[in-house]
């Protein structure tokens, strides 16, 4: 056997091995015929209300018909889930599949220096399988590295492997030393990263790291407007580009189509971002009021990550000195801004950060921001309708409207009662095709 061929091998038995157990539905595939899904509820995502009882009627992996009473298709199968409600598949508007933490920040960095990419990208195999599987049918994940993110979006795309629909940055965008730039191991990346690598200096240089990303496949552009808190050298809060930088970034972008997301923890860093015309901040830990009240006259959307806030809270006296004491700063503070965000009216589109906390666990986030001042129709509707207007694609999911695709999952009872019921999702389908089915 060749090479090439034993390696073919290895990997479509990995894959193999990944759908078996995953509920994928050789039963139910799409097209094969229509599906009625039944249930007590039916969220409706526009108006953050139930429907009582909901249907959905699905053939082609589109959405046929939904709501309280549908036409059910001559021979279609039809699945009753009982005491549940029909939402949206979720949409996680911040994950980065190239990586998860474990117990351990010096282990995790040891595996980031000893992984080739081709490894790593069976691991993001597996966090885009577990992520499909918690119910996110969608998300967007802003900036890997070695194009691990891209691979798994087109493997996706073209149905080799099983994991939600992705729109993707590749890398994110900053300045030299800065939360964009990797650390300097193995000695090889002494060298100075480049444009190529998101890293930029001066307004041409970052129009050109923009123009890189789009080149190899980026469908949005992230930049670091700010420090990070899981990086080693950066001030959590401080600006890491000019304002002549950042309006290079977006307005480059911006002419190639493309939405631009920033993270960005502190204040003055958000204020130019915002100047230069951000589509989201990310995180937005130290945001003040007027920079909200900013944000909502804009429609810039805030995404708060708030489950990673805590993740990194509740982990700090593991991190090295200088990153635990950025983490213990954080982790407060977003739920203090989170709260401030839903009082002013800023939308707010759900989003974790899966990746700085383990992957799979992406429903904590509406518990958060529930306990953080948000109703329950209002966080569904930030991780549904909102999730899809931020990345520019409602048209296609976040609501439960004829001619979308068939994104569907179902909770046990009534998620407006008990929000953390989204965390063990009875049901998943993407596209018509059932990845999840438990009992």
């Amino acid at each position: 056997m060749s090479r090439h061929a034993i390696v073919y091998s290895f990997v479509a038995g990995l894959v193999a091995m990944m759908c078996a157990g995953s509920g994928v539905a050789d039963d139910v595939p799409a097209g094969s015929g229509p599906i009625v899904l039944k249930a007590a509820h039916l969220f409706d995502s526009v108006s953050g209300k139930l429907e009582e009882p909901g249907m959905v009627v699905v053939a082609g992996g589109k959405i046929l018909a939904a709501g309280r009473v549908v036409a059910i298709p001559p021979n279609a199968q039809i699945i009753d889930l009982g005491d549940a409600t029909l939402l949206p598949g979720f949409i996680d508007a911040h994950v980065h599949f190239d990586g998860e933490p474990s117990a351990n920040w010096y282990e995790d960095w040891y595996h980031s220096i000893m992984r080739f990419p081709a490894e790593q990208a069976l691991y993001g195999a597996y966090y885009a399988k577990v992520t499909l599987e918690a119910g996110v049918t969608t998300v967007r994940d802003l900036g890997s590295y070695n194009y691990v993110s891209l691979g798994l979006r087109n493997a996706i795309k073209a149905g080799k492997i099983p994991g939600p629909r992705m729109v993707i940055a590749n890398y994110a965008i900053g300045s030299t030393g800065g939360h964009a730039d990797p650390n300097p191991v193995p000695p090889q990346r002494i060298a100075p990263a480049g444009p190529i690598m998101g890293v930029c200096n001066g307004p041409e240089e970052c129009r050109e790291a923009v123009r890189y990303q789009i080149k190899y496949g980026a469908d949005v552009i992230k930049f670091m407007a700010s420090g990070g808190v899981l990086s080693l050298s950066d001030p959590v809060d401080v600006p890491q580009l000019t304002q002549e930088e950042m309006n290079a970034i977006v307005s480059e972008a911006h002419a190639w189509k493309r939405k631009v997301a920033a993270h960005c923890h502190g204040d003055r860093a958000a204020t130019m971002a915002i100047a230069a015309g951000v589509d989201s901040i990310e995180h937005g830990t130290f945001l003040q009021d007027s920079t909200l009240r900013e944000m909502k006259r804009r429609h810039v959307y805030l995404v708060p990550t708030l489950s990673t806030g805590v993740w990194v809270g509740d982990k700090a006296d593991t991190f090295p000195p200088a990153i635990a004491a950025k983490a213990h700063g954080v982790s407060l503070q977003i739920q203090q801004m989170f709260q401030h965000a839903v009082q002013i009216g800023v939308a707010i589109a759900m989003g974790t950060d899966a990746g700085a906390e383990p992957h799979g666990l992406n429903a904590r986030e509406f518990a958060l921001m529930v306990e953080n001042g948000m109703s329950p129709g209002e966080a569904l509707m930030a991780g549904t309708a909102s999730g899809a207007d931020l990345l520019g694609i409602a048209d296609q999911v976040g609501t439960l409207q004829p001619g979308k695709y068939a994104d569907v999952v179902a909770v046990a009872g009534n998620p407006l009662l008990d929000i953390k019921a989204t965390g063990h999702p009875v049901l998943v389908m993407k596209e018509g095709v059932i990845y999840v089915t438990r009992p």
